[in-house]
Order: structure tokens, then C-alpha cells, then sequence
């Protein structure tokens, strides 16, 4: 196989997906095949290119005079190709008997449309992170803005998604906006539109111009990413969509803002002052501690996912701010390992949750509803399902030996050496407060996912849907299992997704961490040092949880079952009797009320007399500050400046001749100046 098919073969299978799925129509089946295989192709690639650390570039076609379109596959953008891919197979799989099902959450959207939609959307994503120009890499962005917003509104029958997808569209432009101008600012100073050529001129960036490229950067690519406050458009899109592109957008979009801003930090504008990493960190901490405090609030399972998202991109920028700060304070190992732990973090994230957005369009599918209060009792009537979700919440709750432990804990590690080499009290602070945000996000990232688990699952049916659920479909099931599998192997073979991601620290930071995961000492830094092994941890979950009940059925034989209705005050058990989704989050939201701000609604109905009441009904809803007072102040300041603009459109033809002059003088001064 060439290197260029190496390059080009995920592209070519999904973009023939395309005119496929509009074609064959009867035929489902062959668009998926086409998208599976080219995840599948995708997936070889990422890992020939890692494993080989070569680099293979293309170029394509004259775009303009000035700039062509090309495309460039070295270690980082093959560690992101992959990160596309592996989902990609599975969510293909999924579709064929998702878009099908009765009662699917796809807003009546024709199946072959959100195919051939789909096909696009994991075109352009490849073409992102391949992309090798300014001009290739902005087309590329608007693309996945673009497919991604026809697939959030669906047919546009409903408000809701199409209210959601106004909000995206705007905050994607905005965030395109800025990128445009960071990559301008960028290609003055190299003088050329190829990356290239923006490697080769990050020395002469002066101070200013360095800080405005990583502060454009930091808006474009976080408003993409979900960082608090720009994540509005996150917890609105994503449950709009169909629950396979929802695995794609939570799972997989957000990531290629992190590619972005690594390649913009340590590529084109790095290594940067210290300060870089301090805010990414501090962006981070508080978008991983209210993402999960929002999660814990909701009971519409999406948008539980969806604010669970910003928990971990939060996670996730957390390790690549202390990245960039070792790099500035001259440490490219305690860089590399802190840079290892987000990335591999990222890697299980889109694995573990693409299989929880699978396994909420499941429930949708099988039950009816997204609804927490509306579930029960679902672990009898779909069980498979019922395992799939849990390996994933136990994966997204960072429990050993599953794949979302090994990113945490290396984090950990990272920030404790930190914290250790530095020898600044300013930082020491700075890096105690990560561990602390990230300790907390974890212990709430438990709480909210047996809450999930339990509500959902466990208990009685609260509602006629979850009475009469049923199993999804086989190719459902299929893509379920295909993430729930891979979510154990990544977590047992935690060390060779390290291994894999040594390639990229050795391009971006000069060196590699070599925490050996079951092998040794994860870093060597005398006290701090530690080693995590999986299968001891499986060694030890079989001691505790398995031999007990080997031990007790060979000595006292097979056991007598005994079923007894359970002891309710003499009266029947009822499903309201059970713990609700509200009740069980009731006292995490007494404690951060200060923070998290619930709005409560109580009605009593007393018909007969005061000390009567024959109903209660509670209600409470969550509306953050910074919408109230950043984005509705914000957004009633623009309509009004608007309406005084508009008094300049008088209708005089020498007026806007005069509005024209003076635009031209403005930007030949500017022109003049810069």
C-alpha cells in the first residue's frame, strides 16, 4: 500500500458514501459498509503512521493564485485520525437499525439524508486535522460547521432543533471568525499560507503578536471545544441531533478544537509565556467543576451527556495547560507526560462517550423517552443495553480497570510533578487548585453516572413507555458493543494507547513520558513516583468479588432463592415511592446552590381545606448566570445598537457613496499603518 492510499483511503470511502447513500436508497446497508470501511481504513492508517513516525503529504489542486488545497498526515494528525475513525465504524453500524426504529430521536428526517449527511460530516472532520494550509484547513472547519448544523435541525418541523441550531450556527461563525484572524495574523508574519510556512516563522512572531494569536486561538478554537462560557450552543445541539451524530459531535467534533489548539501553541505561536498554560488551566478547572455540576442537575439524558462533555474537555485542556506552562518553566518531560495524559484521556472520552450517546438514542428507541423520571426497571426488559451503558458509565466515572481511569490518573501524576519541579508558590497554588477541581469533578462524575444508571435501570417502571420497552435492534446492539469492548481494551492496554501517543509528545515537546502502566515507575520523580497495573486491578476484582462465591458454593452447595415483597409500612410498593432523578441530586444541589443558582417552583394542591392537600408538584430548572448576564445583556446590547445602525440606511445614494469613501480611507490607513 502507497503512502498516499495510506493518506487518501478514509476520504475516498467516505466521501463515495455520499451520492451512495442518496442513490441506494433500499439499500442502507452499503453507505454504512462504506463509512465502516473507512473508519477501519482510517484506523490503519493512524496507527502505521504513528508506529512508523513517518510523515505523508499531498498536494491538491490550485484553489486561488495564491494558495492550493493539501493535506499532511504526520504523528499528531494520525493520533487524531484515529480518534475519528475507531467511532466511526461503530456508528455506522449503529445507524443501519437506528434510523429505522420507531420512536428514534431524528425528527423525522429522511434516513438516507442523515446518511449521506453523515458520510460528510466524517469527511470533513478527517480533512481538519489533514489539512496542510490555511486555506484547506478554514474550508474544511466551515464544512464540519456546516453538515453538522443540517444535522442538528433535522427536517426543521421542530422549534427546538431548529432554536438550537440558530444558536450553533452563530456560535461556530463566531468562533471561524476568530480562527480566521489568527491564522491571518500568522500567515503576515510568515509571509505564505502553508503550515509550513507557519512553522518556519514562529521565532519571528513578536511578544504582542504571539499573545493575540494564542488569545484569537484560545476564543475560536474554545467556543468549538465547550469551555464555560462558551459551551452555550453544546448542551442545545447535541441532544437536538440523532443520537449516532450526537456520539460524533460530543465524542469526536469538539476534539478537532483540540487538535487546533495544540498545533496553534506548540506549532505556530509556541512555546508561549507561562501565563498560556495558567489560564487553560484555570478554563479548564472550572468548565470540568460546572459541566459536572450541570450534568448532575438534568433529566434529559442527552443533555446530561452533553453538559458531562464540557466536564471533560475541561479535563482534557486541564492537561494541555499544564503542558504548555512545563514547557515554559523549561520541563519537556514533565510537558510530555502532562500532554500523554490529555491525550489519552481524549482518546478514551470519544470511545466511552459515543457509547453513551448510543446506548441514550437506545433508550429513546426502546423505551420512549429521554427522560430519567419517565425510566425504570429497564436492565429487565433491555439488558443488553443495559450493559453496554453501564460499562460506559463505569468507563466515564474513571473506574479501574476501565479505559476512563488510566487518562485521570496520569493527569494526576502530571500535576503533582508539576506542582513538585516548579519552584514557584504561585504555581504551587495554581496546580493544588487543578487536583482539587479535578478530584472533585471526579467523585461528582460518580455520583452523577450511578445516578443515571440507577434511576434509569434499576427499580420499577415509572412510566407505560418503560413498562412496554423493549430491545433495540441487532446492528444497535452491535455498534453498542463494538465501543463497550473497546472501552475494556483500552483499559487493560492502557500502556499501548500510551505508547501510541509518544510519536506526538516527541514531535510537539522534543521527548516522551514513559509511564509504563503495569511496568514500572509511571515517572521518575523520587517520591512522587507510582505505578498503575490493570490487570492486578482485574487480579484483584476477581479475589474480592469471584472467589468468596466459589469458596461459598463449594462448601455450602447451591443456594435457595427466597422472594419476598419488600416491607412498605404495611401498604404496596409504588413506583413514586422510589428515589427520583430530582431527589437523588437533591443534596449535591443544596450544597453548590450558591454556585449552580436553581430556580424552584412548588405547587400545592389543597381542594378541601388548608390541611388537606391532595397534590404536590415540584418543579426546578437551572438558568445559569452567565447566560443572564453575559449573553442576554450582551445579546439586548447588539439589537440595540442595531436598531441606531439601521437610521444610516436613509435610502441616499450619496450617502452610501460617502459610507463607501470613508471605508476605503479607513482600510488604506490601517493598511498603511500595519
Amino acid at each position: 500500500m502507497s503512502n498516499t492510499l495510506l493518506l487518501i483511503a478514509p476520504l475516498v470511502y467516505f466521501l463515495l458514501a455520499v451520492p451512495v447513500a442518496l442513490v441506494a436508497q433500499r439499500w442502507r446497508v452499503l453507505p454504512a459498509a462504506l463509512i465502516a470501511l473507512g473508519g477501519v481504513a482510517g484506523a490503519l492508517a493512524s496507527l502505521w503512521v504513528l508506529r512508523e513516525s513517518e510523515v505523508i503529504t499531498l498536494a491538491g489542486w490550485q484553489i486561488a493564485p495564491f494558495a492550493q488545497f493539501s493535506v499532511r498526515l504526520d504523528a499528531l494528525a494520525a493520533f487524531f485520525v484515529g480518534v475519528i475513525c475507531l467511532p466511526a465504524v461503530a456508528v455506522a453500524i449503529y445507524g443501519i437499525g437506528y434510523l429505522n426504529a420507531a420512536g428514534a430521536d431524528h425528527q423525522h428526517a429522511p434516513p438516507a439524508a442523515i446518511d449521506a449527511l453523515l458520510a460528510a460530516f466524517l469527511a470533513a472532520m478527517t480533512l481538519v486535522v489533514l489539512a496542510d494550509n490555511v486555506f484547506s484547513f478554514l474550508i474544511a472547519w466551515e464544512l464540519m460547521s456546516l453538515v453538522s448544523f443540517f444535522l442538528v435541525i433535522g427536517d426543521g418541523r421542530q422549534a427546538t432543533a431548529r432554536r438550537a441550531g440558530f444558536i450553533y450556527i452563530v456560535m461556530t461563525h463566531i468562533s471561524a471568525g476568530f480562527l480566521l484572524l489568527a491564522l491571518l495574523l500568522l500567515a503576515r508574519q510568515a509571509g505564505g499560507f502553508e503550515f509550513a510556512q507557519l512553522r518556519a516563522a514562529t521565532g519571528g512572531l513578536d511578544g504582542w503578536e504571539r499573545n493575540a494569536v494564542f488569545g484569537l486561538a484560545l476564543v475560536g478554537f474554545g467556543t468549538k471545544l465547550g469551555l464555560i462560557p462558551l459551551h452555550v450552543w453544546l448542551p442545545r445541539a447535541h441532544p437536538a441531533a440523532p443520537s449516532h451524530i450526537s456520539a460524533l459531535m460530543s465524542g469526536v467534533m469538539v476534539k478537532t478544537a483540540i487538535y487546533g489548539l495544540v498545533r496553534v501553541i506548540w506549532e505556530f505561536a509556541g512555546p508561549g509565556p507561562a501565563w498560556w498554560g495558567g489560564l487553560l488551566m484555570a478554563l479548564g478547572a472550572i468548565s470540568a467543576v460546572l459541566g459536572i455540576l450541570y450534568a448532575l442537575m438534568e433529566r434529559d439524558l442527552k443533555r446530561m451527556l452533553a453538559y458531562s462533555t464540557v466536564e471533560h474537555v475541561g479535563i482534557i485542556t486541564i492537561g494541555v495547560g499544564a503542558a504548555a506552562l512545563a514547557a515554559s518553566k523549561g520541563h519537556p518531560t514533565v510537558a510530555a507526560l502532562a500532554l500523554t495524559a490529555a491525550l489519552v484521556h481524549l482518546y478514551n472520552h470519544s470511545v466511552f462517550k459515543g457509547l453513551l450517546f448510543l446506548g441514550a438514542g437506545a433508550l429513546q428507541t426502546g423505551a420512549g423517552t429521554r427522560d430519567l423520571e419517565r425510566m425504570g426497571g429497564l436492565i429487565r426488559r433491555m439488558p443488553k443495553t443495559a450493559l453496554c451503558v453501564l460499562i460506559g458509565a463505569l468507563g466515564i466515572a474513571a473506574v479501574p480497570p476501565l479505559s476512563g481511569f488510566a487518562g485521570e490518573w496520569l493527569l494526576f501524576q502530571g500535576l503533582l510533578d508539576l506542582g513538585a519541579n516548579v519552584n514557584s508558590a504561585t504555581i504551587g497554588l495554581l496546580v493544588a487548585l487543578a487536583a482539587g477541581a479535578l478530584a472533585l469533578t471526579g467523585a461528582l462524575a460518580v455520583a452523577a453516572f450511578v445516578r443515571a444508571f440507577g434511576v434509569g435501570f434499576l427499580a420499577q417502571p415509572r412510566s407505560a413507555g418503560a413498562s412496554a420497552a423493549r430491545e433495540v435492534p441487532t446492528s444497535m446492539l452491535a455498534g453498542m458493543a463494538l465501543l463497550a469492548a473497546s472501552v475494556i481494551a483500552m483499559g487493560l492496554a492502557a500502556a499501548g494507547v500510551v505508547r501510541m501517543v509518544r510519536p506526538v509528545t516527541t514531535g510537539l515537546v522534543g521527548t516522551h513520558a514513559t509511564p509504563a502502566l503495569g511496568e514500572g515507575n509511571v515517572f521518575n520523580a523520587g517520591w512522587l513516583s507510582g505505578a498503575y497495573a490493570p490487570w492486578a486491578v482485574v487480579a484483584g476484582l476477581v479475589a474480592v468479588g469471584v472467589l468468596p462465591w466459589l469458596v461459598a458454593r463449594l462448601l455450602g452447595g447451591a443456594g435457595r432463592e427466597r422472594v419476598a415483597p419488600p416491607w412498605v409500612c404495611g401498604v404496596d410498593l409504588e413506583p413514586r415511592m422510589q428515589y427520583s432523578a430530582t431527589g437523588f441530586a437533591k443534596p449535591i444541589r443544596l450544597i453548590f446552590q450558591a454556585v449552580i443558582r436553581p430556580q424552584r417552583t412548588v405547587d400545592v394542591d389543597r381542594p378541601i381545606s388548608a390541611y388537606f392537600v391532595s397534590s404536590i408538584r415540584y418543579d426546578e430548572q437551572l438558568h445559569p448566570i452567565y447566560e443572564r448576564h453575559l449573553y442576554q445583556r450582551g445579546v439586548a446590547v447588539l439589537v440595540g445598537a442595531s436598531r441606531r445602525i439601521r437610521t444610516l440606511q436613509s435610502g441616499s445614494i450619496r450617502a452610501y457613496i460617502a459610507y463607501i469613501f470613508l471605508t476605503l480611507l479607513v482600510v488604506l490607513t490601517l493598511t498603511r499603518l500595519l
